[in-house]
């Protein structure tokens, strides 16, 4: 069996993030340092990346250290316009996690990107949580054999999570079970807060050592139950809006890949009529722009499932079908 060593906390080929300690050689002080740290924002990305009213929430920030620093971070950080041919040579270093069946991974132009959200939506037994268990073990696959060779993060907000499937799948691929679940790091989350302050633990882990996978299952889960009515509707949709926006910034500093899977609702209107399919994604227009590719799960015949590239801004509409096993999602045999 192919023995699965811990992920080492030093790769040489991995170049990660600049870590937020290099603002003290342009000048800023340990203090305001640490400062930034505990509000969350492990590296220099995530100064660049943050707009400035954000920064000065931060308790002992002065709006002149705000601006000291971010004009540290830009002189780290490019972040004015480049050549599409830069910028294409930069894709190259673009990730892809396979899925475990092929034809899935074919549609998905060889898996799963880092650097980007990926939303799975599905009614009940349709996959989105055995996609999610086994990207946790591909993830850390050899590049070669389309794994990240890195640690996966598992935010589990319905209380599906099984390390046990995670054993199952590591004999599949011939991993050391004990490895893998090592390489995994997990959080419950049970309220909308908690699941947001999850992500700055995400942060301080991440730059720590090096993660390729962040999953969230499901995304929305607990903001159908934390925020009930039309009355409530405004907040909910700001509160997720962040929460997404602090996804995606983690896939940017990091350049990992999050996955999130999404719950679906019926249609009242009557644009089912005229679609054919009387369910959509929940989290309205705020869900629908913060995913990068969205995939539509759905039950076919006997026990095959269908993938549907439901929206992608390189992926043409297409389906394929793939099944659940023993270890984990496989291709459909007729």
């Amino acid at each position: 069996m192919q023995q699965a060593t811990r992920i080492e906390e030093e790769d040489s080929e991995f170049v990660g993030p600049t870590l937020i300690q290099r603002l003290e050689e342009l000048g800023i002080a340990s203090a305001d340092v640490k400062k930034l740290v505990d509000a969350g924002y492990q590296t220099v990305e995530s100064i660049a990346f943050t707009a400035k009213k954000n920064l000065l929430t931060i308790k002992g920030m002065t709006e002149a250290k705000v601006d000291k620093v971010v004009e540290a971070a830009q002189k780290l950080i490019p972040m004015g316009f480049q050549t599409a041919s830069e910028f294409y040579v930069l894709r190259q270093n673009v990730i892809h996690l396979t899925t475990g069946s092929s034809e899935l991974d074919k549609l998905l132009g060889g898996g799963f990107e880092t650097g980007a959200i990926t939303e799975i939506f599905g009614e009940f037994r349709t996959g989105k949580t055995q996609i999610c268990h086994t990207l946790a073990v591909t993830s850390q696959l050899p590049r070669a054999n389309g794994g990240g060779e890195g640690k996966a993060m598992y935010i589990d907000t319905e209380g599906t999570f099984r390390p046990e499937r995670l054993l199952d799948i590591a004999e599949r691929f011939g991993l050391n079970g004990q490895d893998v679940l090592e390489n995994v790091a997990y959080a419950r989350a049970h309220n909308c807060d908690q699941q947001n302050k999850l992500l700055i633990q995400a942060a301080a882990l991440m730059s720590e050592s090096r993660y390729v996978l962040l999953v969230v299952d499901s995304a929305t889960a607990l903001y159908r139950t934390d925020f009930i009515g039309r009355g409530e509707l405004s907040a909910r949709q700001n509160h997720l809006g962040r929460f997404l926006r602090n996804l995606q910034r983690l896939a940017d500093e990091f350049s990992i890949a999050v996955v999130i899977t999404n719950q679906v609702m019926s249609q009242v209107d009557g644009a089912a009529m005229f679609t054919g399919d009387a369910k959509k994604p929940i989290g309205g227009n705020i869900m629908a722009h913060a995913s990068t590719t969205r995939l539509y799960l759905r039950k076919g015949r006997g026990e095959s499932r269908i993938c549907k590239i439901y929206d992608s801004p390189c992926l043409p509409e297409s389906e394929a079908t793939y099944a659940i096993g023993k270890g984990g999602i496989t291709d459909h045999n007729e």
